[in-house]
């Protein structure tokens, strides 16, 4: 199975079924990839996203559940810079691959704009867990609760910054 690029998929517009109009699961379903195919970019990066998410939940939780005590503030920001490590390290090939299809041959530096760009919202993080473990007085599994909230902050951040200074269109 071939995997199509973006400008591809676009213009065979894939999985939409023809025929069958009056059918409401094929009319949902084309109304679906319709939406998909405006903007390929962005709903590719929401599903890299998700997937980074769910890498840095899974990790941050099995540390914090299985090998830090939740109490000690000094083992939480560990065990989030362990996940964060293991999610940048996750998200970065499917980044360049799938949702902004870089061509650049400057892997290094790439790489290290990636980190640095994910460093930065990193950085957010540990304010944000700092501000619900510290200042709300979550502890134990209630700081579990705050990552949804701070995962969309630090996605869209890190979106912006990928796009714009890491995988920018060489002109």
């Amino acid at each position: 199975m071939k995997i199509l690029s973006i400008k591809e998929a676009e213009k065979k517009k894939r999985l939409l079924i023809k025929g069958h109009d009056k059918n409401p699961f094929v009319k949902f379903w084309n109304w679906g990839w319709g939406i998909y195919y405006k903007n390929v970019e962005f709903w590719n990066y929401i599903i890299v996203g998700l997937l980074t998410t769910i890498v840095y939940i899974l990790v941050k939780n099995i540390l914090l559940i299985n090998f830090f005590d939740v109490d000690n503030k000094l083992e939480v920001q560990i065990a989030v810079f362990i996940s964060w490590f293991a999610a940048v390290a996750f998200a970065y090939y499917p980044n360049r691959r799938f949702v902004f299809e870089s061509k650049s041959k400057k892997y290094f530096k790439e790489i290290v704009l990636f980190f640095l760009g994910r460093l930065s919202t990193y950085i957010l993080d540990v304010i944000i867990t700092y501000a619900f473990q510290s200042l709300f007085g979550l502890a134990g599994m209630a700081l579990v609760i705050y990552n949804v909230v701070d995962q969309i902050v630090v996605m869209v951040g890190n979106y912006f910054i990928s796009k714009i200074f890491v995988f920018k269109k060489d002109k």
